[in-house]
């Protein structure tokens, strides 16, 4: 089985790097699956959204993202995000307090409520 390298990145530190088998990423466009080989590509990231790496080794690591760029060429992929939480560092009751709390008439509210949600999904938890 082919496998390519992926790095995803944050601004203040370095999430996961390594061999992968597949990447699946949200995009401003939509919902973007990976495999070794794909087509070189660059897209913006959801303001909040998932990121799912499944490693050779037959681990996989979710993470909530916020923000960045995408970024597919010949050599593997590169996610730079402007933040990111791996979902076994999610505080679920956290998550939910902040969606509860968010005021979505409000754009910062619905903002904040969008990231809460995302959180919760990489966390694996239901609204």
């Amino acid at each position: 089985m082919a496998d390519m390298t992926v790095e995803l990145v944050a601004v203040e530190r370095r999430i996961w790097s390594g061999e992968a088998t597949f990447v699946v990423a949200r995009t401003t466009m939509g919902e973007i699956g990976i495999l070794p080989g794909h087509e070189p590509t660059l897209a913006q990231l959801e303001e909040a959204g998932v990121v799912r790496i499944d490693g050779t080794d037959g681990s996989a690591i979710t993470v909530a993202v916020h923000g960045g760029f995408l970024h597919v060429s010949p050599d593997g992929v590169t996610i730079l995000a402007e933040s990111a939480e791996v979902s076994t560092e999610i505080d679920e009751s956290r998550a939910r307090s902040a969606l509860q709390r968010a005021d979505e008439s409000d754009p910062d509210g619905a903002a904040a409520a969008a990231r809460a949600r995302a959180r919760l999904k990489a966390a694996g938890a239901a609204e």
